[in-house]
């Protein structure tokens, strides 16, 4: 037996089934560290076609989560698939430096008063918790398999960024489009700073929810309106009351007017000897409501005719008017809202029409004060809600009450509830509708990846407000505006005063601006004008970010500022890719991106969102110590990323379960190439073995599909393939049917050499196709060919065509394909014999397949190699009319029957094939004639298999 075993070419390998990815993972880093991997591509592929990925800056806040992970893998991905086809795609890694979580960290480290007292330390302090920050997250991205620019990462804080946002800035502020105002935008009490719609979530929460009675001080007044329009007599009706609904009753200290709709019409209606006023669509859902009986109508007025009213609040000692507004609706409510110009941005624009202005009731923190009711000062606004309703109640100014869900705003940081509470601010003019048509334009122009992104963009469009910019904090780029200290008017030559800031900023960075004086900036009238103190908003300073020279790896896109894509979570609509595009457009009339592509979330197996704050993240580095990053990389390129992607052990055990099936095939294939020397024994192409040929065929087409899928970023689809290749192709059809040629004949034969040849093919075809997506396992793949001196398969192509001569044009894919179908429908039936343990191995058989003339010609081509097809010992071919009734007959291939037998002839130690005694030759070993050929090196002529 032993003489035996060695006379066959059975595999060997040193490429392990046990992939151990954590550990060798590391050593691949170390090497491409070493190789200095990534300069050494760039360096090559400098001269050709650009793609730029701009890399949307991560917050440099805390270690990585899952979401980075996914974020950052798919960008690599792309990036390796863009050089793999031979562009120049550099890789620069961004992080956004500013903000409030930042300052929020480094206020904990110190006790509060310190960083109101030194404020410069408090920023030195910020600007080292980023850098480590920065370290932390950039050894992770590392870890992941991300080739980058590591060296040379950009940070918003760099001088130079800092300097590109205040450039941006005086741009937009020279075109006019930024002005400074007191209007309520949001607050979170917590941040004690206002946010972008961007930092804004929407969760459910529980409200009181209120019907309020303001009345009428004018009443006769209101009577005559009523009743000369209705031409009757005057009647006697006092206590008239409007009736207005809020869901926020901490508003009513700050009401200073009630809007009705002008269009709308309002019933005066009487309940028992009182009198109130709603709207006569709505007061019929109030009383069913509230199960009021017995209630009549004492007139109708259309709304506009109310106008000039007023009414008395119902708790303090002041007089609201009666005031006219398109918002106001009849779905919800009394058809009459109270106006809070302070807390609401509508309320504040209707109130503007009539000279009503905030009043700046309620503070930073959000604490009341109120000289005309001290029982609420340095009361917080959520807390006095019960106070404001007794004082209703003892006053008898509430018609209905209840409590209520429903969806309200919320701080994406601290998930509070924010309120819109009004302050001066800066703002960029987002409602012209000039800016408006141009940003549409450019939307419609960019390729978005899903198509919805684009129906999305620009539904926010059209709703967003005007754009605050400021930021009441410390950490963070200053606006470096001066306005005159009566007029609030920006200086004159506030655009060339920038110029000198952002120059000196440019060289010193922003410490400059703080550590100045008005005086410093301004030489004449310094004393009339104040300096802005406040930060800008970090999604205008990532934003503009899209100005700078980060282009400069590809010297001709440099002045253009476009990228080929962005690629972030699908938040960033109303996020990074809004406030790209808004400075964009207004800066250069240019969208910053050509296609924007957004993946889902992350979600668990309960289908819960990833979060922190619900402590079920699963953290990207102990998933690499157990799976290792390549399962990882694996599970975002298999996940449909378009949707929310779902994560869990049982997901990642199936993962592993597809990386294995391909690491067993590349093994496979690398452990029957071990006596092979591609400079040798390479055969060529027109005297491969037609099998031979139809694989290279076969994997030449799978490779176009797969580059086609790389090239429109469906990962999905590419691993899926390249699975089907493996596991179908390759492991259920070719290597099956190879595997007695590759072990039984003569280890220098055509035959052998022909498989060998397909197979060293098919590992440089397969290891460039897992490269973008395994990359580690491409990496040490590539390692094992022999005569390989390249530094890694990150500096190749995709591999190039293998052209097959046509003269045998008969074996076309046709041909192949009706083979592979008989040969499947055959496996059926003998699977069934099997099940009934008369067969075991498909070996013992002799098969007899019954077929008509146009099979039989096709099948008897294969000669005596047909047995090789279906794996058995002996086929017999026979006319179809022959079949006997026991015979199998197929359903997927027309006129053919099958009969499966056991052989009675003799089993060969060496090929397992049964044999007649005549074909065996006395020997020591009793083999049959055709192993002891091969051993002999008398080679058996093969054509197809």
């Amino acid at each position: 037996m032993k003489k035996i075993k060695t006379s066959l070419n059975l595999p060997q390998t040193k490429f392990s089934m046990q992939a151990n990815l954590s550990i060798k993972e590391t050593e691949i880093l170390k090497k491409w560290k070493k190789n200095k991997l990534y300069d050494h591509i760039n360096s090559r592929n400098k001269k050709n076609k650009c793609f730029f990925l701009y890399d949307g800056p991560p917050y440099a806040n805390g270690d990585i989560h899952i979401g980075h992970a996914v974020n950052k893998i798919l960008k690599d991905i792309i990036l390796k698939a863009k050089r793999m086809s031979g562009f120049f795609a550099p890789y620069v890694p961004c992080w956004d430096c500013h903000g409030l979580p930042i300052e929020q960290k480094v206020e904990k480290m110190f006790k509060k008063k310190l960083v109101e007292e030194n404020k410069q330390k408090f920023r030195t302090k910020c600007h080292e918790y980023v850098l480590k920050q920065v370290y932390r997250q950039k050894k992770d991205f590392i870890r992941l398999g991300v080739l980058a620019d590591w060296k040379n990462i950009n940070l918003t804080m760099d001088y130079n960024n800092q300097a590109n946002t205040i450039r941006v800035l005086s741009r937009i502020i020279k075109k006019g489009y930024i002005y400074r105002d007191l209007k309520p935008i949001y607050w979170c009490f917590q941040c004690q700073s206002s946010l972008a719609e961007a930092e804004i979530e929407y969760q459910t929460k529980n409200s009181y929810s209120i019907y309020v009675l303001f009345k009428i001080q004018d009443e006769n007044l209101l009577k005559d309106k009523f009743f000369i329009e209705k031409r009757k007599k005057k009647k006697q009706c006092t206590d008239i009351s409007i009736i207005i609904f809020t869901t926020t009753p901490w508003t009513l200290p700050t009401c200073q007017a009630i809007a009705i709709n002008p269009n709308l019409y309002y019933q005066l209606i009487k309940i028992k000897k009182k009198y109130y006023l709603c709207e006569e669509q709505l007061a019929i859902r109030l009383f069913k409501k509230t199960n009021t009986k017995n209630w009549k109508i004492r007139g109708c007025i259309k709304g506009k005719n109310l106008k000039n009213l007023n009414c008395i609040h119902p708790f303090l000692s002041i007089v609201v008017p009666i005031i006219l507004s398109n918002h106001v609706s009849n779905e919800l409510g009394t058809g009459a809202v109270h106006m809070s110009p302070d807390h609401g941005y509508e309320d504040f624009i209707a109130c503007k029409k009539y000279n009503i202005k905030p009043n700046q009731t309620v503070n930073a923190r959000g604490l009341y004060n109120i000289p005309l009711l001290s029982i609420l000062n340095n009361l917080h606004i959520f807390k006095a809600e019960n106070i404001i309703l007794q004082l209703l109640e003892s006053k008898r100014k509430i018609f209905f009450f209840e409590t209520i869900e429903h969806s309200y705003p919320h701080c994406w940081r601290h998930k509070k509830p924010v309120i819109y509470r009004a302050t001066p601010q800066w703002f960029i003019k987002t409602s012209n509708l000039i800016l408006k048509n141009k940003i549409l334009k450019k939307i419609k122009q960019v390729n978005w990846i899903p198509e919805w992104g684009k129906t999305k963009m620009k539904k926010m469009l059209k709703n967003r407000p005007d754009w605050c910019i400021s930021r009441q904090r410390t950490w963070g780029i200053p606006i470096p505006l001066f306005i005159h200290k009566k007029t609030g008017k920006l200086h004159p030559n506030t655009v060339s005063i920038m110029k000198k800031i952002e120059q000196k900023i440019q060289l010193y960075g922003y410490m400059v601006w703080w550590k100045s004086t008005t005086q410093t900036w301004l030489k004449d009238n310094a004393d009339m004008y104040e300096k802005i103190n406040d930060v800008l908003d970090v999604w205008f300073e990532s934003g503009a970010s899209h100005q700078l020279k980060i282009y400069k790896n590809n010297t001709y896109q440099t002045s253009s500022h476009i990228a080929d894509l962005y690629l972030e979570g699908s938040d960033q609509h109303r996020g990074w890719f809004m406030s790209s595009l808004i400075t964009s457009v207004i800066v250069q009339n240019k969208a910053p991106y050509k296609t924007v592509l957004t993946h889902g979330f992350v979600i668990n197996e309960h289908g819960q969102k990833m979060s922190k704050s619900l402590k079920n993240n699963q953290k990207p580095k102990d998933i690499i110590q157990k799976w290792g990053a390549d399962i990882l990389r694996l599970w975002v390129a298999y996940t449909n990323y378009t949707n929310d992607m779902s994560i869990s052990h049982k997901i990642l055990q199936q993962t592993s379960e597809h990386y294995r099936r391909i690491r067993n095939t590349i093994r496979f294939l690398f452990s029957n190439l071990f006596d092979f020397n591609s400079s040798i024994h390479t055969v060529k192409n027109k005297n491969l073995l037609l099998l031979d040929q139809w694989i290279l065929e076969t994997t030449y087409n799978y490779q176009k599909k797969i580059i086609k899928n790389y090239s429109i970023y469906h990962f999905h689809d590419v691993v899926q393939k390249i699975i089907n290749f493996c596991s179908i192709k390759l492991g259920s059809c070719y290597l099956e049917l190879i595997k007695d040629r590759l072990y039984t004949t003569h280890n220098n034969s055509v035959a052998r050499r022909s498989g060998q040849t397909a197979i060293f093919y098919i590992l440089h075809y397969l290891i460039r196709w897992i490269a973008p997506i395994l990359s580690f396992t491409a990496e040490e793949a590539w390692n094992y060919f022999k005569e390989n001196t390249k530094i890694s398969i990150f500096t190749e192509k995709w591999f190039k065509k293998i052209r097959f001569p046509s003269k045998k044009i008969y074996y076309n894919a046709f041909f192949w394909k009706k083979i592979f179908t008989i040969r499947n429908e055959v496996n059926k039936f003998i699977e069934q014999e099997k099940t009934t343990k008369y067969i075991r191995n498909s070996l013992e058989i002799i098969l007899i397949l019954y077929v008509d003339k146009n099979l039989f010609k096709i099948l008897l081509s294969f000669n005596t190699e047909l047995k090789f097809i279906f794996l058995v010992s002996e086929t017999q071919l026979c006319r179809y009319s022959n079949a006997p009734k026991i015979a199998y007959k197929s359903n997927s291939v027309k006129n053919l029957k099958i009969t499966i037998k056991k052989s009675n002839k003799i089993k060969c130690p060496r090929c397992w094939h049964y044999s007649k005694k005549n074909r065996f030759i006395k020997n020591i070993m009793n083999l049959c004639c055709r192993c002891l050929k091969n051993i002999n090196k008398k080679e058996n002529q093969h054509i197809f298999l």
